[in-house]
């Protein structure tokens, strides 16, 4: 009887090793096909071609390929709402800018909740924000900018990319702080608001770090001050406006990558491990750079904790704004 008691001993131990290593590689498996990138922005729009840089190398690591589907419509949300209700395996992956914390404050009813129904892989990266000015106006740093809102109040425009955007935003927090009153002027696009403060019509534009260098060559506008906590890559010289005039003053552009709630751990850490190696690749940071995007790449953690803390900084502007979304 006793050497069939050690065999049977062996065999459990032996087994026990088999399952889990078997367990081990079902982790390691992840993934077993294709996995997709969802976004709202549309094909060759900015986003679009970011992620599809990030998805070219990021299959290249996961030995899959990973797919980049665009679900336009209602500002981004319909995305986001396609992606919470698929299915919690990890091959249905939101990426997503800063409008995902803007639309619960803007939008009366989503079919979501970002906190509930999503779960944080990463941030990508930021983009910094400038505060440009037309040359004409008398105003050469933040302060000046604001002494001359206060003597002049309701006579400054500023342009957006449209209501409820990142620059719209910047210019309502601007106002709240500082105790001036601006003039917002929306616009279909960054573009066409550039043109025209480019022509005169408007005095003050919020802009990507990018688009403000490439402007500010040509002597054409002239940048006071970067709305992030940290000043811009692109242009170090230019103070943010928290150091420059108003201590707290922060707003941000990013990017970020999230699951449907539910998830597998095992994924998202996969997708996070393997996209932050994306990042530090060479020509993926000259892609991003190019778009004035910095990469930040962080834990499912701290991505949660921006999110929720952008989520009530955002309802706090926009509620004080009484900004609306026809």
């Amino acid at each position: 009887m006793m050497p069939k008691s050690k065999y049977h001993v062996a065999a459990l131990i032996a087994g026990s090793f088999s399952l889990g290593a078997s367990v081990a590689c079902g982790a390691e498996a992840y993934p077993t096909r294709p996995v997709r990138f969802v976004l709202g922005p549309g094909p060759s729009s900015g986003t679009d071609i970011m992620a599809r840089g990030i998805a070219q190398k990021l299959a290249e690591r996961l030995g899959q390929t990973v797919l980049v589907e665009n679900r336009t419509g209602a500002g981004g949300t319909v995305a986001v709402a396609s992606v919470v209700k698929a299915a919690p395996d990890g091959y249905t992956i939101l990426f997503v800018s800063g409008s995902l914390v803007i639309h619960p404050a803007v939008y009366r009813k989503l079919p979501y909740d970002v906190v509930r129904d999503l779960a944080p892989i990463m941030l990508i990266g930021v983009v910094p924000q400038v505060i440009v000015v037309h040359p004409s106006l008398p105003a050469r740093n933040m302060r000046e900018l604001i002494a001359l809102a206060k003597s002049r109040p309701g006579q400054i425009n500023y342009g957006s990319g449209g209501v409820g955007s990142t620059g719209h935003l910047a210019g309502e927090l601007l106002q709240s702080m500082a105790g001036v009153r601006l003039v917002h002027v929306p616009y279909k696009g960054a573009g066409p608001a550039a043109v025209d403060l480019i022509g005169g019509q408007i005095e003050m534009l919020v802009t990507s770090a990018v688009n403000a260098l490439q402007h500010e060559r040509s002597g054409r506008v002239r940048p006071l001050a970067v709305t992030t906590a940290r000043r811009s890559l692109a242009m170090p010289d230019v103070p943010t406006v928290a150091e420059a005039a108003l201590p707290g003053y922060e707003l941000m552009t990013w990017y970020g990558l999230l699951a449907p709630a539910g998830t597998p751990r095992e994924a998202i850490d996969r997708l996070n491990r393997e996209t932050t190696a994306v990042l530090k690749l060479a020509d993926v940071q000259s892609r991003l750079a190019a778009d004035g995007v910095e990469p930040a790449p962080d834990t499912p953690e701290q991505f949660s904790a921006l999110i929720k803390s952008e989520l009530a900084r955002i309802a706090k502007i926009i509620r004080e704004g009484n900004i609306q979304i026809e």
